[in-house]
């Protein structure tokens, strides 16, 4: 069975090893990045199964690349969960432009993470009922 392919991207290291850790022990393959320029860089050479992102980071922001990723992928494959800790929803407007994207919010629970990882990537392209979430 092959491995699905994950992205990190976060600035910080702790959480960043926190989750990688956690996919991993799950059986996921997980590449890390500290910034967004960096993913959306390995995006374009090799689409992940998911991307698992923050929003505050410097060079680019998780905002920018789901931005980015929207704009040059436009028929994407793979889900975007942003990790925040901004709960003000009027600071999540642009969320509305980009599909697939739920939100969880800090602190995370790394056991929630995993479990919404396998309940979204489990489900096929076709029976997708709900393109944008909040959890």
């Amino acid at each position: 069975m092959i491995k699905k392919k994950l992205y990190v991207v976060d600035d910080e290291l702790v959480p960043q090893r926190v989750v990688r850790m956690a996919l991993m022990r799950a059986g996921y393959d997980v590449e890390c990045f500290h910034n967004g320029l960096l993913a959306l860089e390995a995006i374009r050479k090799n689409q992940p199964d998911a991307l698992i992102t923050d929003i505050e980071m410097p060079v680019m922001t998780g905002e920018g690349l789901c931005k980015a990723v929207t704009q040059e992928f436009p028929g994407r494959a793979f889900p975007i969960f942003i990790v925040t800790g901004v709960t003000d929803l009027v600071h999540r407007s642009w969320s509305r432009e980009i599909s697939d994207l739920t939100f969880i919010e800090k602190p995370i629970s790394v056991r929630m993470l995993v479990e919404k990882l396998a309940d979204r990537l489990s489900q096929s392209p076709d029976s997708e009922q709900e393109q944008h979430r909040i959890a």
